[in-house]
This record gives structure tokens, sequence and C-alpha cells, in this order.
């Protein structure tokens, strides 16, 4: 089925087209059609191997990092394909940052993951940093925790606050969209509910778009849910639609757990 969301172009941050993704001859994710809506969360749900993470990797390609991954049809961000020859792959980085699975802060100060990717990516006075970290640790809510310890190094923080940090890494470079694969998965439940406000809270300032197993946490922090399933894209819209009036048999029997 066409499962693309009834959105007006100029509210489509990103939009696939007939898009594929390929290790080698296996098709992992298969010819999707979705756009994915400016300054709101959308959720991609389904069971594991359905392709819902290496959609979300296409999106800022980090598949490019595996061998024998290529992609297929259109990916368009800007106006412009991702997978087009154009384009610089580090730039595009720095316009749809990262939070990956498993908090994976650097093993260097605090500060110093905070400002590692405005370093990369520009020039910038030690005032400018300084303005940055704070800026960015307080908007992933963590100043007020390492203040005092900027200094320290990062992997000496919990689980969560680490994660927190990755958050606060990835905003420092003033993305345009988040993506977040599994950000809580392992995270105990009060740091998951701090990372989901975090995300709520984000919410109307990113697009956001988080992959995830936990069908209460979609249903807590976003707008609109894709649910994914052997490589297709089954439904796709409003969350509290799909999750109380699902149009698809198949959604209705994932989200019942009748198989997942």
């Amino acid at each position: 089925m066409d499962a693309e969301l009834n959105l007006v172009d100029n509210e489509a941050h990103v939009r696939a087209e007939e898009f594929s993704v390929f290790y080698g001859e296996h098709e992992a994710v298969r010819r999707i059609n979705m756009s994915i809506p400016a300054k709101q969360v959308s959720a991609i749900i389904g069971p594991s191997g359905c392709g819902k993470s290496t959609f979300l990797r296409a999106i800022n390609r980090m598949n490019d990092l595996i061998p024998g991954c290529h992609a297929r049809g259109r990916l368009i961000f800007d106006r412009r394909n991702i997978y087009g020859n154009d384009i610089d792959v580090a730039v595009l980085r720095g316009c749809i940052g990262m939070v990956f699975q498993k908090p994976n802060p650097f093993p260097k100060s605090i500060y110093d993951n905070v400002a590692y990717g405005p370093r990369l990516h520009g020039s910038y006075r030690k005032s400018d940093l300084d303005m940055i970290v704070e800026e960015s640790l307080t908007k992933a809510a963590l100043w007020d925790e390492v203040k005092d310890r900027l200094n320290k190094n990062a992997l000496g923080l919990s689980g969560g606050q680490a994660q927190r940090l990755c958050l606060a890494r990835a905003l420092a470079v003033k993305p345009e969209i988040l993506l977040m694969d599994e950000p809580t998965s392992a995270l105990d439940p009060k740091a998951t509910a701090r990372i989901e406000e975090l995300i709520v809270e984000l919410r109307g300032s990113y697009t956001i778009a988080i992959v995830t197993h936990n069908m209460q946490q979609a249903t807590r922090v976003s707008d609109v849910t894709a649910f994914f399933y052997e490589g297709d894209l089954v439904e796709f819209g409003k969350t509290d639609q799909l999750f109380t009036r699902p149009v698809e048999k198949r959604t209705e029997d994932y989200i019942t757990g009748r198989f997942g």
C-alpha cells in the first residue's frame, strides 16, 4: 500500500520515494514511500529485523560504513537527494544528528565531548565554545549536574547521564533533524523517563525520528508512527489513530501482541 501521510510538501522534512536499502543482494528496506513531518516526532516501530533501524541510519548515510550496503530510489532532504553524487556526507551529518542505542561518550572530558562537533565543523573562540557547551548541556537537561566537573572524563557518567551527554553532543552542531535509534533500551526506567521528557521538550524545535521496540514509548512521545514489517512500510499515520484504529490487519496484530 501507499502508506505516505497526507502532508503538503513544505511540511515534509525528509521524503522517501521508492527508497530501498540492500545488504549485498538482500533488500532489507523495500521501496518505501514516506514523509517525515518537520518539527514533529516520528516513531518507527516493528519487530526485530524489520528494517526500521536500517531506514533510520539511511537518513544520515550511516549505512555507508557497512561493506556491501547500498541504496536505490530517492531520499529527499532540503530538496536534494541524500544519495546524490553532489552530497557532502560530513555536512549532511552536521544537519542530521544521531543518538545511538547504547551511550557512546568519547574517552574525553565532558566539555570536549560536546565541543567536538563544533570544533570539527568550524573555528570558534573559547568563549563561543563555552556558550555552545552550556546551551547544549542545558537543552539535554545535564548542565546543572555536570557544570562543576566539565573537565572530568565523560566515561565516569551514569548510563542516563551519558546518553544525555550524547544528545547534547548531537545538539551542539545545531542540527535540523535528530535521529534516535532505541535511545532508552540500555537505560533504567528513571533515565528512560528523563529522555522521553527531553524528546517531548525538543519537539517543535527539531524534527525527531525515533526507532523503538517500546510501543508505550511511541504513544507517549510521538506525533506520527510508522509500522515496518519484513522490510515493508505497512502503515504510517497519526500515532493515536494507528494505535487505536489501525487500517492494516498486520498492524493490529502487532500492536495487540499477536506476533513480534
